[in-house]
């Protein structure tokens, strides 16, 4: 008899509220390289009805406006419209604050900006050695941006989400058995006209890219029937509250500290890549059909105090073989994974939305020739 199991996996709009917290976060990382590469920040940002908090830490030379940085992201996902209770006119706090020097030591000389659990992982489930779920579900939501965007669906409005759950057979992805959308839009249009030009624009083109047909019983556009007013009204939102969506997805470990606002010398975020990095070099090199590489610092560590690597019996060659492979591509000490992914650039910005892997604009996507 086939194993027959279900694996779930969601994503956020670029305009969810926790999103506009990260992006702001991120961009504020961008802005502090751009001028300072040796720059750190630890920002956290929430956002609220008519409100933005900026907070954290900094150490850097460079002059930034934080507040300016914060009006530009919000103006930049489409929260211009004070109506809706959040905008690019909505008040910002700003307690960013310099970086405390009992932290600061231990960093100075490519050691871990923090203790930290990390985990990267890759599969060739999909062409993005991604699990499918997560893969589809972000797919999902940056159609809808783009829907919205380039004026195919101009009464979308900012914010939304995905989930998609896939049936598999034996470990391979079979059929989409449920996707659920939600988005909210102008009240003037109908919730089914809403769902007729989703499934047209987005549901349909996406699942079919990856060779599947919209489940005939299972499609829910926002469940509740109603949804017209956006962003932090609706919600709050704060920096690091989606860490699942931003890693695999729920279908791997899930690390300690979230990766936004933080500059590389956290190894939340560049161990992380580093992680990415080598799962994926594994399995492109056909040594596994799915990795899970794990690691752990302590503030102030050079060298990982542990260095594991799985591959779910998946592997093709002695597991020694992939070790020495993995260490040769990239010995995870923290000044290797900085150096060699070229992490103190402003890159950051992009992760913050649809996901930090799978996307072969960054370094730890590429594939070692």
């Amino acid at each position: 008899m086939p194993t027959i199991t279900k694996k779930t996996s969601e994503s956020v709009c670029a305009g969810h509220p926790d999103k506009i917290a990260d992006q702001i976060s991120d961009a504020i990382v961008d802005e502090v390289l751009k001028r300072d590469p040796n720059g750190r920040t630890a920002v956290e940002t929430l956002v609220a009805r008519d409100r933005v908090v900026l907070a954290g830490e900094v150490n850097t030379t460079a002059k930034v406006d934080f507040v300016s940085v914060a009006r530009e992201q919000i103006k930049r996902l489409g929260y211009t419209d004070p109506s809706w209770g959040f905008s690019d006119e909505s008040v910002i706090d700003n307690h960013i604050h310099a970086q405390s020097p009992e932290i600061s030591v231990g960093v100075d000389d490519f050691g871990a900006g923090d203790q930290g659990i990390i985990y990267g992982y890759a599969t060739n489930e999909t062409d993005k050695y991604l699990p499918t779920p997560i893969a589809i579900a972000h797919d999902l939501t940056r159609a809808i941006d783009t829907a919205r965007e380039s004026g195919v669906m101009p009464h979308l409005r900012p914010d939304g989400k995905a989930q998609v759950v896939i049936k598999y057979i034996d470990n391979k992805p079979s059929k989409v058995d449920h996707v659920t959308v939600a988005v909210p839009h102008d009240p003037r249009l109908s919730l089914a006209k809403i769902q007729e030009d989703l499934l047209k624009h987005v549901i349909t083109p996406i699942l079919g890219k990856y060779g599947f047909n919209v489940p005939k019983n299972g499609l829910v556009v926002n469940g509740t029937g109603v949804w017209h007013t956006p962003g932090p009204k609706s919600d709050a939102g704060l920096t690091g509250r989606k860490i699942v969506v931003d890693g695999y997805g729920g279908l791997a470990h899930v690390g300690g500290g979230a990766f936004s606002g933080k500059d590389p010398s956290k190894v939340d975020r560049s161990a992380a890549y580093g992680a990415r990095y080598i799962a994926k070099n594994i399995v492109a090199k056909g040594l596994a059909d799915e990795v899970e590489i794990g690691l752990s610092y302590f503030i102030g560590a050079k060298e990982p105090v542990q260095f594991s690597i799985d591959t779910f019996g998946t592997n093709k060659v002695p597991t020694d073989k992939i070790r020495a492979f993995a260490v040769k591509l990239l010995n995870p000490s923290v000044k290797n994974i900085v150096e060699t992914l070229d992490l103190k650039r402003p890159i950051y910005l992009q992760t913050a939305s649809y996901g930090h892997f799978g996307r072969e604009e960054f370094p730890w996507e590429v594939i070692k020739k």
